[in-house]
């Protein structure tokens, strides 16, 4: 291939195989390539099948001369967290508790993606069982930020955030229960939706917090993420918990970056609760563009955030205990041995299979539900979730959006937490509480700080519920800005800092 396709948007990139200006193999293999030149050092992936991505194109460009160049995503390669089903793939959660599990079925979302042309190119790395802000509660490899590989890609879906910043793939699925694409997407400088609950269905996705969950795509380009969106999203039956509504459609106003009329809220809370100076200069900046573009900004208050990490980890870990009951050697992954009884190898093998941070949430909701606890905690948190989700209702009647940083601070170094788990559970307090509620945001390319670490900033952008292509537009008219920030990492010819 004389030009990568590393420049383009995934929907320029489907267009170009469609038409036969690149081949769908010949695609494949430069991402393939790519992923073998940088990954050693990023850790992007646990695991890539290129045997069957490759076997995947070639299938698409026997397609194309057969005249059947169809779907919305022909022949973009795509990278799939390792919590999700593929069938016959491992999909480890980064877990030594599911080591060589290999999905007996293709999650709905995936073959959805499979339907529209894509190619899988492997398992993104992630937190185990997605428990984590900072990618280092993985059993197995840990990645690292493209911008500054000493510092954390943020979590857990740090492994898709990376493949998409660094180029390994165009776009990439993640999940996202509290922040875990909108975080690692402001940290690594990418797009990161986390749809309205139950926009994309949930089966196929290895459960963490059954209420939380939210499949979600990251990308360099606005329009990706509408297209992607609209591939997975609309209802499955298989899933109770989806929304019985159509696929996703895009706004398409006649001045894209007029926002005349358009009232956002400025989230107080998430400036004033412990923002870096850093991130928020550089997210002043970005609501100002909006400003220019004729938005009126108008500063709010969402009483119950303070309220919004202890009611999660209440919630979160509760779903989770139970969740995680059904790994215990007897029909999933890895089995540990005990003194010779159920309850020994039970224990046994989760002792051997799970992480600190797993044991540790696992704990905290088993507590948190047992007899004598559950009024006073787990029922307790349900009503202060109602509080939160009431924030934004009164918000809403007032204003169209709500915008505030997407993390509190830059990405910081790895180790810099990992032994201070409140610290660690603080990096989500601005994606929480929109996650509570079920609410769709997006994580928008800022900038970057203004001193010599260059570090990647988000701007968190929360619309009421089903108002994704709100969120869109909003992002469209920053992307268009003269001072949009860059979203490549790595230079795509020589590999080195951007």
């Amino acid at each position: 291939m004389t030009n990568p396709p590393f420049d383009l948007t995934a929907c320029a990139l489907a267009e170009a195989v469609r038409s036969g200006e690149l081949g769908a193999l010949e695609t494949t293999d430069a991402y393939l390539a790519r992923i073998e030149a940088h990954d050693g050092a990023l850790h992007a992936f646990h695991s890539v099948d290129a045997d069957g991505a490759r076997k995947r194109a070639r299938e698409l460009d026997d397609a194309r001369a057969r005249g059947e160049a169809h779907g919305a995503l022909f022949g973009v390669p795509i990278a799939l967290k390792d919590n999700m089903c593929l069938a016959g793939q491992e999909a480890s959660c980064g877990s030594r508790i599911l080591a060589g599990y290999r999905a007996p079925y293709t999650a709905t979302f995936v073959q959805r993606l499979l339907d529209a042309g894509a190619v899988p190119l492997g398992m993104t790395s992630m937190d185990e069982f997605a428990m984590g802000s900072s990618g280092e509660n993985s059993a197995h490899e840990v990645s690292r930020n493209p911008w500054d590989p000493t510092r954390t890609a943020g979590g857990s879906s740090s492994g898709s955030a990376v493949a998409v910043a660094a180029d390994l793939a165009p776009i990439a699925l993640g999940s996202d229960t509290g922040g875990s694409v909108r975080q690692p997407a402001s940290f690594c400088g990418v797009y990161g939706l986390k749809p309205t609950y139950g926009r994309v269905s949930r089966y196929g996705l290895i459960a963490f917090g059954s209420s939380l969950d939210q499949v979600s795509p990251f990308a360099h380009d606005v329009r990706d993420l509408e297209r992607v969106l609209q591939v997975i999203s609309g209802h499955d039956e298989r899933d109770s918990t989806s929304l019985p509504i159509e696929p996703f459609e895009p706004e398409r106003p006649a001045e894209l970056q007029s926002l005349v009329g358009l009232r956002i809220g400025v989230a107080k809370p998430y400036f004033d609760a412990g923002a870096d100076p850093r991130v928020r200069e550089v997210c002043e900046a970005r609501l100002e563009v909006l400003r220019s573009y004729g938005a009126e900004l108008v500063e709010i208050d969402l009483p119950h955030t303070a309220y919004a990490i202890p009611t999660y980890y209440v919630v979160a870990t509760a779903e989770a205990s139970s969740n995680l009951g059904r790994y215990d050697g007897s029909l999933y992954g890895a089995r540990t041995g005990g003194d010779g009884s159920l309850q020994s190898m039970f224990a046994a093998t989760r002792d051997a299979g799970f992480g600190e941070e797993v044991k540790r949430r696992i704990l905290l909701g088993t507590y948190v539900l047992s007899a004598g606890y559950k009024d006073a905690w787990y029922n307790q948190a349900l009503k202060v979730r109602t509080l939160i989700r009431r924030d934004f209702e009164a918000a809403f009647e007032a204003v169209d959006l709500i915008a505030g940083p997407t993390s509190p601070t830059p990405p910081f170094a790895l180790g810099e937490r990992a032994g201070d788990a409140i610290a660690m559970y603080n990096s989500d307090l601005c994606t929480v509480p929109a996650s509570l509620a079920g609410l769709p945001a997006l994580s928008v390319p800022a900038g970057f700080t203004a001193d010599a670490s260059r570090l990647p900033i988000g701007l968190q952008l929360i619309g009421p519920a089903l108002s994704e292509g709100r969120l869109l537009r909003v992002a469209a008219a920053l992307a268009a800005a003269p001072d949009a920030p860059p979203t490549h990492a790595l230079d795509a010819s020589a590999g080195g800092a951007a």
